[in-house]
């Protein structure tokens, strides 16, 4: 894996420190990784492990406290909070455990939102909502609201929404959290075919380890460090310990 010249993230040594102090907290301690387009990295570990951590870091939600952050080649550390929300918008697919579906609106319009916000005529926000939400297999869901949607059409919704603006790269910060293993696993499937048909670039965090195992590669975390890696990492780890 990794064929493209550039990858689309590169995390070298990111480290960040909560608190100061006697009471100061590392829930990161140098990690390393690296994702080119096409492919799908699952990490995983323990509650406290740095998972969490690590991915909002990624999204630009927040500032590390040292280490190289690189998505797309553009370094988010040396970005302002205004350019890190553009980033983040234009670039960056977000899917939570949580769905975060406006009630009032159907399925075309939550799916539309991100480009209304971003300012895109509203013919070309209705035509891209509707043909994410075919990607994602909900053509015949268009005009239903969240109400009318169950929990995993719901998901598949907001994984329609993160598409919709053809990201650089995919987060999913557990997003079978809410759902049983049956909707759970469509899911899952939804995201593996994403990657497979689509070539898009996936990081996964998740608790699950069959969930895990449908990726390319799993980096695990104990206390804020990659203990564990199969897959494409499996060497650069090893050769780090």
């Amino acid at each position: 894996m990794g064929t493209s010249d550039e990858a689309v993230l590169t995390v070298r040594g990111l480290t960040k420190v909560f608190g100061a102090g006697a009471a100061q907290v590392a829930a990161l301690r140098g990690v390393d990784l690296s994702l080119h387009s096409g492919e799908f990295l699952a990490i995983t570990g323990a509650s406290g492990s740095g998972k969490s951590t690590l991915l909002h870091l990624i999204a630009g939600l927040d500032r590390p406290t040292g280490g190289i952050l690189r998505v797309g080649g553009v370094d988010l550390a040396a970005l302002g909070d205004d350019e890190r929300t553009v980033l983040r918008r234009d670039r960056i697919g977000l899917v939570f455990q949580s769905f975060h579906l406006l009630d009032t609106l159907s399925a075309e319009e939550n799916v539309a939102l991100p480009l209304a916000i971003a300012g895109r005529p509203p013919a070309e926000a209705r035509r891209r909502a509707v043909a994410a939400l075919d990607d994602v297999g909900l053509s015949h869901r268009l005009h239903h609201g969240p109400a009318r949607l169950s929990g995993g059409e719901q998901q598949r919704v907001a994984i329609a929404r993160a598409l919709v603006i053809n990201p650089l790269l995919l987060l999913a910060d557990e997003p079978t959290g809410h759902l049983d293993s049956a909707h759970g696993g469509r899911v899952m499937d939804l995201l593996r075919q994403l990657v497979d048909r689509q070539r898009r670039t996936l990081l996964l965090v998740t608790h699950d380890a069959a969930h895990a195992r449908r990726a390319d590669c799993v980096l695990r975390l104990h206390d804020g460090r990659v203990a564990e890696a199969q897959g494409w990492h499996a060497g650069t780890v090893a050769r780090a310990a």
